[in-house]
């Protein structure tokens, strides 16, 4: 159905060099037209293709189609509605897989030996490694040959963010190895798994998704050999047929609201699926690239990229989160890691088949041999004849009954069942499985041999160890501080309830408190539910350190954290669960406050000054009162925690920064300055007390929730805040996106720590221009002004919000196991998690929390001196990283507003007596944009938006104008469904459909959307 896809080719400018892209687009859209056919006939066919072609050629709505497609689509039954938007919502999941698929291609090219880096290349990534990032060779000549790649073409350019272009880059800008040699050997680079609920598209749809992925990629083989029969590519577009049709009849919706322990399920698939095999490889891209360019520096440690998730442990906000589900979830990513270690323990007594014939043998396996023959008779008994001459078969005889055994008891204590094979042996460690591993690997080392698949089994034990990923607990403040009111209530320790203390006294309290030794909290809880859950959330984390090791779960996040008392709270509970000996102050966990607000954000410093001077918080810091007062305290941080690390790093500060209630709170340009000042404040006050510091960055998948390409976004980190550390959440739909295929899960990793090792290395000096802060704080100050006088002080907008956007129907998504909403009952923006309200913003295409407030804070600052004050800007922009990074930010949104499409939904959703008021909280809105969308452009220099990117641009249009039909069917049907509420609430109901039929069709048209959008929250 070509003409769905090139009705506006004009603006969807394809490259030559993208003919394999277009060509599978094509392929697609005729399997798509056919399934369409077959399955709900020619009529529904024309009806689409109407409707698309309503659109303009930028891919946007207009003034004059809104009339035609409204009359069009009001014709339509709800039967009708529906199919038409599954059919476009099909459309688009189909356009994101062959993109990615594309993409996916597109990496493969990226480390040719044939790549070279010319003089003028050079000059360009030295200028741009201090100044302009975006404009390394990846970005600059987009539209030429060397950027479109055709994925025939076997010489690129080795591209930005590869360890194939960093470590020639560093060689050449005369980076010191001796400060090359230091970062990487503490490189520490940890992504985090959230459950938050913005991943819209069901499971049972991914899983259709990776056949087709399956399908196109032996059409591809089929195509580029030509070896190949004619027939073969036919049948495999033959099954791809069939496998569109059965997700065709396939329901779109979940079919109930998942558990935590179904979550955990669905973001262990990626380690199943892609990371478990795929992350040892980004281990050997950096050590022989680092061999090619230094070969006399050592690599990093194997696990300097790791993982963490807080599915199953996140419990801010998720009553259904509970200790006995964080048990669970432990044990049952234990089962998976240990499942793959017996597979590949197998596979290796398959091809370890040396003879003690033809091969020496070391007296060390030799006597570990014997060892396993007195614990293990009945293997030998069983092996020893068929085993004989061949000792490494034997050894991993008795490796596999080990990890049977492991596995057998963790599935017993998974249902908390006392583990039958208790005597038997079996790992009480990773690092124990890791330690015979290393024997046999010595063996066949001193003998001459070598064995690919047993050091590939090593490097993921050292990554994954027996745990998979980190926990993190994350709970809310107010839970700690009302928990321990009820204690002290109880225990009647205090003249006043805990909550009604000062901060002054509640840190004297608790600092006195906390250098005893002396419990506080009885072993049986004769407290509220939520106090004992606080209560068992800490004896639980003792226990998962005991059976686990302490590297399961040893961070502890504080949401909401506004004050010192808030971490001393945390220090103090953790005391009680034995976590933290005051009397010696060595603790195995780790507090980390998280800072969300505007507010929190500045008053971070502040906070952790005070933290730093109180002498008990500075000595768990360091490991203990006997390590600070050491000599011997590291000048740098450790590698990040192997297998056997018994203890946290020394000295080294987590601080937790929030971009999303940070942007809901402030806007997208405030927020983003205030997260910016904190982390050079948070850096600054660390190094006066001779701490490191690790920021741990709450990014969502969407721009206003942090969101956005993060190559450009570490680039863009002030001075020294990374020093080769960083911590980053992954979330929702972003795990799909990024995750799915193996090739564009190594890449996004590779550029997140060629990121790192680059912003640690090659800082620039602009943060610290003082002159240019001061403007920033002017243009932050101006723009969180104008966000909250709409927001927030603006009387018509909460009514406009909930009227206008599909918020209500979002909340009846079966997407997530947390409510939408904080448990406060009332329905006021305070209450509202940041994620339906970017996503509802999202849906109506207006996006404004990703850029209201930004032009009104660049056209006041021009007022002041409209020539001077623009070159300054454009000088900015191409200056320095952090202005560049948000103004590129807001282009890429503003490219996905659609306002004549927002102005549909305010008139058709608008209650007949609030359309006047509504009318002009919309024209402040579209004011705003459009003087944003003018002087972004201004100061860029573009004549449309993403011109800098055409690759962005092609994909955002391609997908806008099937978006627009797909608004209107949307509207359509709220309009209906919310016409039901009205009257049925009257007593009186004139609808044909139920409301059952008219929420489905709406919540379809939300998954369609956000398919279409590719973000939800």
């Amino acid at each position: 159905m070509g003409s769905l896809l090139y009705s506006s080719s004009p603006a969807v400018n394809l490259y030559p060099s993208e003919l394999f892209l277009r060509h599978r687009l094509q392929v697609v859209e005729e399997l798509w037209e056919s399934v369409l056919r077959q399955e709900c006939g020619q009529k529904m066919v024309d009806l689409l293709r109407q409707l698309r072609d309503l659109c303009s050629p930028e891919g946007q709505a207009t003034h004059d189609q809104t009339s035609s497609a409204v009359e069009l689509i009001e014709q339509l039954n709800i039967n009708e509605a529906i199919r038409a938007a599954r059919a476009f919502a099909l459309y688009f999941q189909l356009i994101n897989i062959i993109e990615q698929e594309y993409e996916q291609k597109q990496q493969l090219t990226r480390y040719s030996d044939s790549g070279t880096i010319d003089q003028e290349h050079l000059a360009n990534i030295i200028y741009s490694t201090n100044q302009r990032e975006d404009d390394l060779p990846v970005t600059k000549e987009l539209g030429a040959d060397s950027l479109s790649q055709s994925w025939t073409d076997t010489t690129p350019i080795k591209q930005k963010g590869t360890f194939a272009a960093l470590f020639p880059l560093l060689f050449k800008l005369n980076v010191p190895p001796q400060q090359i040699q230091r970062l990487i050997s503490q490189l520490d680079v940890r992504l985090v798994f959230t459950a938050h609920p913005t991943e819209i598209v069901r499971h049972t749809i991914r899983d259709k998704q990776r056949q087709v992925v399956d399908l196109l990629q032996q059409l591809d083989s089929l195509e580029s050999h030509s070896g190949g029969y004619p027939w073969e590519a036919q049948e495999v577009k033959e099954r791809l047929l069939e496998e569109i049709r059965l997700w065709w009849r396939t329901d779109e919706l979940h079919q109930f609201k998942p558990t935590v322990l179904d979550e955990v399920d669905y973001a262990l698939h990626y380690f199943q699926e892609v990371l478990f095999d795929g992350i040892p490889q980004l281990y050997k891209r950096l050590k022989y690239s680092l061999e090619q360019t230094f070969p006399w520096l050592e690599p990093p440690s194997k696990n300097f990229c790791s993982f963490g998730s807080w599915v199953g442990s996140d419990r801010d906000g998720n009553p259904s989160v509970t200790p006995e589900v964080t048990w669970k979830t432990a044990c049952y990513q234990r089962k998976m890691v240990l499942e793959r270690y017996i597979q590949s323990v197998k596979q290796l007594i398959e091809l370890l088949s040396v003879s003690m014939q033809w091969s020496d043998v070391l007296p060390d396996l030799l006597e570990s041999l014997e060892l396993d023959q007195s614990t293990m008779s009945d293997v030998y008994d069983a092996l020893a004849l068929r085993y004989r001459q061949e000792p490494y078969r034997l050894k991993l005889a008795y490796v596999l009954r080990r990890l049977e055994n492991t596995r057998d008891r963790n599935l017993a204590l998974y249902s908390r069942e006392t583990p039958a094979n208790e005597d038997s042996p079996m790992y009480r460690s990773g690092a124990e499985f890791l330690s015979e591993l290393r024997l046999v690997q010595r063996n066949l080392t001193e003998t001459g041999l070598s064995c690919r698949e047993l050091e590939n089994l090593i490097c993921q034990v050292e990554i994954f160890d027996f745990n998979l990923t980190q926990l993190d607990i994350r709970q809310e403040s107010s839970r700690h501080s009302d928990a321990l009111n009820e204690i002290l209530e109880y225990l009647q320790v205090l003249p006043l309830s805990y909550n009604q203390l000062s901060e002054a006294q509640r840190v004297a309290w608790l600092t006195g408190e906390l250098q005893t030794r002396r419990p506080l909290i009885p072993g049986e809880l004769p407290f509220s539910e939520k106090t004992n859950d606080v209560i068992e959330t800490f004896r639980v984390v003792r226990s998962l350190q005991q059976e686990f090791g302490i590297n399961i779960c040893q961070t502890y996040i504080i949401s909401m954290c506004r004050e010192v008392s808030d971490v001393l709270e945390v220090l103090l509970l953790a005391k009680e669960a034995r976590l933290f000996d005051p009397a010696i102050a060595v603790g195995s966990i780790r507090v980390v406050p998280l800072f969300e607000t505007v507010e929190d954000l500045q008053r971070s410093r502040s906070v952790m000054k005070e933290l730093f001077e109180l002498p008990l918080y500075r000595a768990f810091l360091a490991g203990g009162y006997e390590a600070l007062n050491s000599e011997n305290t590291p000048s740098e941080p450790q590698a990040p925690n192997s297998p056997s690390s018994p203890t946290l790093n020394p000295n080294l500060q987590e601080v937790m920064l929030g971009y999303s209630d940070s942007n809901k709170d402030s806007g997208f340009l405030s927020s983003n300055w205030e997260i910016h000042k904190a982390q050079k404040s948070l850096q600054k006050i660390a190094e006066q007390y001779g701490l490191h510091l690790r920021i741990f960055h709450g990014r969502g998948g969407s721009v206003g929730r942090g969101g956005g390409p993060a190559y450009e976004a570490i680039l863009a980190q002030p001075g020294n805040s990374i020093n080769g550390r960083i911590k980053i959440t992954e979330q929702g739909e972003v795990l799909a996106s990024k995750y799915s295929l193996l090739d564009l899960a190594l890449y996004h990793v590779e550029t997140i720590t060629t990121a790192v090792v680059q912003a640690s290395l090659l800082r620039t000096g602009f943060d610290d221009i003082e002159p240019w802060n001061e403007i920033m704080e002017e243009l932050s100050m101006r723009s969180r002004q104008h966000y909250r006088a709409l927001i927030y002080e603006q009387p018509d907008f909460i009514d406009f919000f909930h009227q206008v956007t599909p918020i209500e129907e979002i909340s009846q998504l079966q997407i997530s196991s947390r409510p939408a909403r904080r448990p406060s009952g009332k329905k006021d923006l305070s209450s509202l998690r940041a994620i339906p309200w970017v996503f509802s913003w999202t849906q109506t295409r207006f996006l404004l929390p990703s850029w209201y407030g930004v032009g009104t804070a660049l056209q006041e600052f021009l007022n002041e001196q409209p020539e001077e004050h623009l070159k300054l800007l454009r000088y900015f922009y191409v200056k320095w990283p952090f202005f560049k990074m948000a103004i590129s930010k807001a282009e890429m949104t503003l490219a996905k507003v659609d306002m004549e499409m927002a102005r549909h939904y305010v008139q058709e959703l608008s209650n007949p007596e609030d359309k006047a008021r509504f009318d002009k909280v919309f024209e402040q809105i579209a004011s705003e944009f459009y003087l944003t969308r003018d002087l972004v452009l201004n100061i860029t220099g573009h004549q449309r938006l993403l011109d800098g990117d055409p690759i962005l641009q092609r994909s955002v249009q391609l997908r806008n104008g099937t978006i627009v039909p797909l608004g209107f069917i949307q509207v359509s049907i709220l309009k209906r469904l919310r016409q039901y509420k009205n009257t049925s609430t009257s007593g009186v109901i004139h609808s044909r459909y139920s409301k059952g039929e008219l929420l489905r069709g709406a919540l379809l048209t939300i998954n369609g959307i956000a398919a279409g959008m590719r973000n939800t929250g």
